[in-house]
């Protein structure tokens, strides 16, 4: 066993508590940055009506000073809090909470004046929401592989709870809350939304000596149109229109730099964690495909992947999860990527759950009513998550990333409505209600991932992580995730928006 997989194994988690005050400081740090927009850089104000003009009434100077500022407020301190000052969560948490609260009392007994634009939209919310958790993802795929990072935060290896258990998850539920789905609008199987996933995957297990060729050989492939009845809610449409798949076959050569650098430089991904050859993109393709096929109506999505999620747990219990957290694989495709194929159930019941949230609380008729009552709704079902995670944890079966069973799926819920129900007292908090950083990596989230991922291929090839120093690992994470925020910050000063597929 190498050195590094040594290093990633045998990992057992941190606590639920400690994963609740994790999530109140990180959107915290949004909020404190959204009341000191008044603050002047480079002579220029950085409040809504300089920040929202278009990028080519903004000079540059003052573009790169308010991006620098959402980095030293937003990022900087999360690192921190992920890092040297870990074992200080509780304090920072508590603090953080108490100064939140008294700030939001001082000014709401003050002059609404101060108060800049309209309310958010929860659709607002849930877009701050994405871009933390791209945040989160980005600074833990990379400081992760450094000893800095404590290693209760890392992926657990069978049960448990950790910040990065909680990453696929995130994803799955994000992209659910949005889809086409949830905003009720008749879904078609479209392949390139899927095959780019699969073949990243792929690539990410073998080598291709000239990949450009291969890219050049898809030009070909269209997908014909044809159509089926509709069934009780439920539907099977391939696409309506030709889609050409060309652009997605060229946007794996991107993330192939990322996934070669990663294969050849022993950062294999454990077996135990998807199978032999599974991992995250074919888990995320798959769940695209079953909701494209199988497209179920919103308002049935609550209750079918609620049913879907009984049922996956209730087999689990039966003596599938033994058969899925044994060490003994057979020859055969199934059994050596046990792991990653089951657990497709609970990550699809996941994204229906998903979709019955987001059509009801953001897209929803009734959701355009008042925001306090939207507010308490989201608090009170992120609640009832937690405590349905407590109970199921103790009494039915102990919270496993690996098998996504049914008290993971209630702790992914219960997490990422908590983070929303922080993000929502915005609106309680004088300044502007979202940020450049925030607006920056919005408009370029696929772009954002993928050059993180080449930028982890590059530190883990040039530096040996496990001996770096703390001061030196911590000051590679700081740079790492400044010139990817500067980066993805010109692209979209200069209005470009990448789309992969």
């Amino acid at each position: 066993m190498s050195q590094f997989r040594r290093f990633v194994s045998n990992l057992t988690g941190s606590s639920m508590p400690e994963i609740v005050a994790l999530t109140v400081t990180v959107p915290v740090l949004v909020l404190i940055r959204h009341s000191i927009s008044s603050i002047s850089i480079t002579g220029v104000s950085l409040k809504k009506k300089n920040d929202d003009a278009p990028s080519g009434k903004r000079t540059f100077k003052s573009y790169f000073g308010t991006l620098s500022l959402d980095f030293l407020v937003i990022v900087v301190p999360m690192l921190l809090f992920f890092t040297v000052l870990a074992n200080w969560t509780y304090i920072i948490a508590c603090s953080l909470t108490i100064l939140t609260l008294l700030y939001i009392a001082t000014k709401r007994s003050g002059a609404s004046s101060c108060f800049e634009g309209e309310p958010n939209s929860l659709r607002a919310y849930v877009t701050s929401y994405r871009v933390l958790v791209m945040i989160i993802t980005i600074l833990c795929i990379l400081a992760v592989d450094f000893k800095i990072f404590p290693r209760r935060y890392a992926k657990t290896e069978t049960y448990g709870t950790s910040l990065m258990d909680l990453g696929v998850g995130a994803f799955v539920l994000a992209n659910s809350l949005v889809s086409r789905q949830a905003r009720n609008i008749a879904s078609v199987y479209t392949v390139r939304h899927s095959i780019p996933l699969i073949l990243s995957s792929f690539l990410m297990l073998q080598k291709l000596e000239d990949c450009s060729s291969f890219i050049k050989s898809t030009d070909h492939l269209r997908f014909s149109p044809s159509s089926y009845n509709n069934w009780c809610g439920l539907s099977v449409k391939p696409p309506a229109d030709k889609a050409d798949l060309s652009p997605c076959f060229r946007s794996i050569s991107v993330s192939t730099s990322s996934f070669s650098t990663s294969s050849s430089s022993d950062r294999s991904v454990h077996v135990g964690e998807y199978g032999v050859h599974w991992n995250f993109f074919f888990t995320l393709a798959a769940v695209s495909i079953l909701s494209s096929f199988i497209n179920i109506a919103p308002q049935y999505c609550g209750i079918i992947g609620s049913l879907l999620l009984v049922g996956y747990q209730f087999c689990l219990v039966q003596g599938l999860n033994h058969y899925l957290l044994s060490d003994e694989r057979g020859v055969d495709i199934l059994s050596q990527n046990k792991e990653g194929i089951f657990s497709i159930f609970g990550y699809w019941g996941m994204y229906l759950l998903g979709v019955y949230l987001g059509n009801s609380l953001i897209f929803g008729s009734h959701s355009s009513g008042f925001k306090s009552s939207i507010w308490v709704r989201v608090w009170a079902l992120s609640i009832m998550f937690w405590l349905f995670t407590v109970l199921l944890d103790r009494h039915v079966e102990r919270v496993s990333r690996r098998t996504c069973n049914l008290p993971y799926v209630t702790m992914v819920l219960a997490d990422n409505l908590q983070l929303l129900s922080v993000l929502m007292l915005a609106d309680l908090v004088p300044g502007r209600k979202t940020s450049v950083l925030e607006e920056a990596f919005s408009r370029n989230l696929l772009a954002t991932f993928l050059l993180a991922n080449i930028l982890t291929g590059l530190v883990n090839l040039s530096v040996d992580t496990l001996s770096a120093s703390s001061m030196k690992a911590l000051i590679i994470l700081l740079v790492y995730a400044y010139i990817l925020s500067i980066v993805i910050g010109i692209v979209d000063y200069f209005g470009i928006k990448l789309k992969f597929w």
